[in-house]
């Protein structure tokens, strides 16, 4: 196998993937009703085209594209729209949704076919991808078609296909390795000729033997990698495969790189060879705050309680719902929020998973510093913001920051890191917005 490779800093958090990953996907059929959230993607949300009583076919436009960093958004089954309006979401405090009441889970494709995608241009095939309202899958849920649309100066020579899943308890994307290699490929093959990139590989933990065997088995160049959180995040994916540093405030295409997760790649496939939109993910319901920890797919729209029902309900214990994982996840108040194409898991927590900590003051042992993967103070950072210096926050490399909670997980003494940070970002930019 030879060394595996890594970035500088981190942590190693307990996984916890025994919980789910030797459980089979399972296809969870559409509530009764949907809430499709139009803020499916990050950016600007899509502008509703339906109203109240309209009738609605699976996979009809019911959002439309608002600006360059959006997508349009359709419904996952077809039926009777009951209200446009805003309603609480797992990502965000709310934003305009549709709901549909659910009468068929039959059709869904609205694009031609294209089994032979080199019959097209890599221009339409980036188009597809944007009509079909693919993003990441990974929990970014940026659209995907940006990331294919690069500057004219910037040559993209290699596309990396992510398929580290390197938060705790999590493993939907282990088993999409597993039980859909070939639509994984042929959506990787698909995003190599719309970039025309010279290079491919995958990067995949050492936590899942499994699939890299298997993916090798089929001819991909796999990455293998430590098991260290963040590991998949995009920077130090990077950094870890190809050597190359993002510089800071730049982006992978600066390096020439592309990253997209597996879950991305299929539903490329979908879109291209099938005609298909965005209109399911994969969920891991998990945690030992429910009975039987599960991975579903499932359709956009539907509730958090019927996949916490699907696994058995919740135990008696259980004490934090969280939308995503424990490290980069936001807790939520209800589980009557829907699935939106970025929730990557629904994890339940018992009462000694979840345990909080009291935040003390911080002692200067350097350990946020030595972990954080962006070479950032944390603690440094977090206390400009905590006194509201939002302009040496910045300095500070506020917005180099990529929330991933590494911080916050090894201080000793409890400190808010990652909210204090992302509270300095939100400020920066709304006073760089001021300015503008």
């Amino acid at each position: 196998m030879g060394k595996l490779k890594s970035f500088a800093g981190g942590t190693h958090p307990p996984d916890r993937k025994h919980l789910s990953s030797d459980k089979a996907i399972e296809r969870l059929p559409a509530p009764e009703t949907v809430c499709v959230s139009l803020c499916q993607q990050l950016g600007a949300p899509s502008e509703p085209t339906v109203k109240k009583g309209d009738k609605v076919s699976r996979g009809q436009e019911i959002g439309s594209q608002s600006g360059f960093i959006s997508l349009p958004t359709h419904s996952p089954v077809g039926g009777t729209v009951l209200k446009v309006e805003d309603m609480p979401m797992p990502h965000r405090r709310s934003g305009p949704a549709v709901l549909i009441k659910t009468e068929t889970e039959e059709g869904g494709q609205v694009f031609e076919p294209w089994p032979e995608f080199r019959e097209h241009s890599p221009e339409e095939i980036v188009e597809r991808i944007k009509l079909a309202a693919v993003c990441g899958m990974g929990g970014a849920s940026f659209p995907t078609y940006v990331k294919l649309s690069p500057p004219p100066e910037k040559n993209i020579d290699t596309l990396i296909l992510n398929g580290v899943e390197c938060e705790p308890y999590l493993t939907a994307d282990h088993r999409l390795m597993l039980e859909h290699p070939d639509d994984i490929i042929l959506g990787m093959e698909i995003l190599v000729y719309a970039l025309g990139a010279e290079n491919v590989m995958m990067g995949i933990e050492m936590n899942k033997p499994d699939a890299v065997e298997l993916m090798r088995e089929k001819g991909v160049e796999v990455v293998p990698l430590k098991v260290k959180y963040p590991q998949g995040a995009e920077k130090q994916l990077i950094d870890a495969a190809l050597g190359r540093e993002v510089p800071a405030g730049g982006l992978p295409l600066d390096v020439g790189v592309v990253v997209q997760n597996v879950g991305t790649a299929k539903a490329v496939a979908e879109a291209v060879r099938d005609g298909v939109p965005s209109l399911r993910r994969l969920v891991t319901v998990t945690g030992l705050g429910v009975e039987s920890p599960v991975n579903l797919d499932v359709a956009v729209g539907t509730p958090f309680s019927a996949l916490i029902e699907k696994a058995g309900g919740y135990r008696e214990d259980v004490a934090r719902l969280i939308n995503g994982g424990p490290m980069m996840g936001i807790a939520q108040y209800t589980d009557e929020i829907p699935v939106v194409k970025g929730t990557s898991g629904v994890l339940a927590l018992n009462s000694h998973e979840a345990r909080d900590v009291a935040e003390g003051p911080c002692i200067r042992c350097g350990k946020c510093t030595d972990s954080c993967p962006m070479k950032l103070v944390p603690s440094r950072i977090a206390r400009f913001a905590e006194y509201e210096k939002w302009e040496q926050a910045e300095k500070q490399g506020a917005l180099d920051c990529i929330a991933c909670g590494t911080c916050s997980y090894v201080c000793p003494a409890g400190r808010y890191l990652v909210h204090y940070i992302k509270r300095a970002q939100e400020m920066i930019r709304a006073l760089r917005k001021r300015e503008a």
